[in-house]
């Protein structure tokens, strides 16, 4: 890992910023503050004014232990959220679902954002990003035992299919997340993290999410007992460390800190 920017020698390259919505009464991170499409809507906006490039809108908590949501149900709930958000910014629909993926994208998403790693077909289909994330099992069965002989090599091997599969079905432009916290323990994540770089090695551009994760709290006694929302200290931290490590999209709850990181080590490459 390099830290020559910190110099001014080595400048970060672009790093965008996805912005969180979460249109769930159920969220980890929020408890359903932004359910009503016209709040989710509202906080959308925000995020925007802060500095978000990206807003990732989800009408489906992933959290462990989470009960799916029914197809009419969660189109209910983001598809008036995608409309609004795509007139101002560029919207990407967070699902496992093929169909709320096609109507998202009619409605104005332009990335889909998939926890699954299976939507690549869709995403071919609609012409749009691909969000190709790993995760060991589903939300209800991921945290019980997560096992790997080799955490980053598994990972990356799987990761690397991901873009054999975008090629098949004609998807121009690909992100690699690597799951933090989807079937991981905190072990495995901060595994990740440290070789980041072989996974930003398979040449698409990386995209992590660390934002508000249980794992971060146990890293230090600074809000290890509170609830996610007092994890934005140790959420900025990770997020630094990922971006130094070679990550190009940041997914967030609060996008302003991030913001102001990214525009200082803009400000000493100048």
């Amino acid at each position: 890992m390099r830290y020559g920017c910190w110099t001014g020698c080595e400048v970060a390259v672009s790093v965008s910023i996805m912005g969180i919505v979460n249109v769930t009464p159920d969220s980890f991170s929020d408890g359903g503050r932004y359910y009503e499409a016209k709040a989710a809507i509202a906080h959308g906006l925000d995020l925007v004014a802060e500095g978000a490039d990206i807003i990732d809108v989800g009408g489906e908590s992933t959290r462990p232990g989470a009960l799916e949501v029914p197809e009419r149900e969660e189109l209910r709930r983001v598809i008036p959220v995608v409309e609004a958000l795509s007139e101002a910014v560029r919207v990407s629909i967070d699902t496992r679902k093929a169909a709320v993926a096609q109507a998202a994208v009619r409605a104005g998403a332009t990335i889909v954002n998939d926890v699954t790693g299976r939507l690549g077909p869709v995403a071919g289909e609609c012409g749009v990003a691909w969000v190709a994330m790993h995760s060991q099992g589903d939300p209800q069965t991921m945290q019980i035992a997560p096992t790997y002989a080799d955490v980053v090599s598994e990972v990356a091997g799987y990761l690397e299919e991901r873009l054999t599969i975008a090629s098949r079905y004609g998807v121009d432009e690909v992100y690699l997340d690597p799951g933090i916290g989807f079937g991981k323990t905190a072990e495995h994540n901060l595994q990740l993290l440290a070789k980041l770089d072989r996974i930003t090695s398979l040449g698409a551009p990386v995209l992590v999410g660390l934002s508000r994760k249980s794992f971060l709290a146990t890293l230090s006694p600074f809000g290890a007992a509170g609830s996610p929302l007092e994890r934005e200290d140790q959420t900025l931290g990770a997020n630094i460390a990922a971006v130094m490590a070679g990550a190009r999209v940041i997914r967030v709850h609060e996008v302003r800190p991030l913001r102001h990181f990214l525009d200082l080590i803009k400000a000493m490459g100048a």
